[in-house]
């Protein structure tokens, strides 16, 4: 008799909040959460660094760092549930890529228009990707009471987010929104399980938009105020 063993419907999320934890002990025993040098040293994003110094890679490095605890707590509690929800409904290489990408999308914008002197890090990035994603579900699959009722929550928990962070200091707002366009264009490109996804033209708009995006925010990411 053969056995197959089940994937988990959230195998990419725990995947992922394991890597995120990983990376914390990871600062810690290497000097601290919140040591510059650290930070640095391990990925995190920094405008200078990425532009003259050509380390694009931290675009999708910068995701799996936090600084300080509770940074990472907030961040690994809610793409757990928000893992649980949305993975299944896109599918594992979906869901991973949408994550990934979105948390790349949000660091565009921080590098295009975020100060180019700060020390950038955490998952907030492709997180507020898995709340664009989700409302891209719920408009699409809108018939649908379920997914519409979580699209609408995911809005609405983006938004409070977006206003709260107008409010405290040394939050990248602008990382927090270039990841939920992202996730929701990303969605829109790539369907779901769930059934028919969006048409053919909506899609092919949809990565004209990202395209758009892109260069835009490269080009002016380029621009550095020494």
């Amino acid at each position: 008799m053969v056995r197959k063993r089940q994937i988990p419907p959230a195998f990419c999320t725990f995947v992922l909040v394991f890597i995120c934890i990983a990376m914390f002990l990871v600062e810690t025993f290497m000097g601290g959460s919140e040591n510059t040098a650290t930070l640095v040293k391990l990925g995190a994003m920094n405008n200078y660094a990425v532009v003259a110094g050509h380390q694009w890679w931290r675009l999708i490095t910068a995701q799996f760092l936090h600084i300080g605890i509770w940074h990472l707590v907030s961040n690994i509690v809610m793409i757990y549930y928000m893992g649980l929800i949305i993975e299944p409904m896109l599918g594992h290489w979906r869901f991973l890529l949408i994550y990934l990408l979105s948390g790349v999308g949000g660091n565009l914008l921080s590098l295009a228009f975020g100060s180019d002197k700060s020390i950038g890090a955490g998952a907030s990035t492709a997180l507020f990707g898995l709340f664009g994603a989700v409302i891209a579900l719920g408009i699409r699959h809108r018939a649908n009471p379920v997914v519409a009722y979580v699209g609408r929550q995911a809005l609405v928990l983006a938004v409070l987010n977006l206003i709260i962070d107008i409010f405290l200091p040394n939050i990248d707002i602008y990382g927090h929104i270039g990841g939920l366009i992202s996730g929701f264009l990303l969605a829109m490109m790539s369907g779901d399980r769930l059934g028919k996804g969006y048409n053919t033209k909506l899609r092919v708009i949809a990565a004209a938009i990202a395209i758009i995006y892109i260069v835009l925010t490269v080009r002016q990411g380029m621009v550095i105020s020494f």
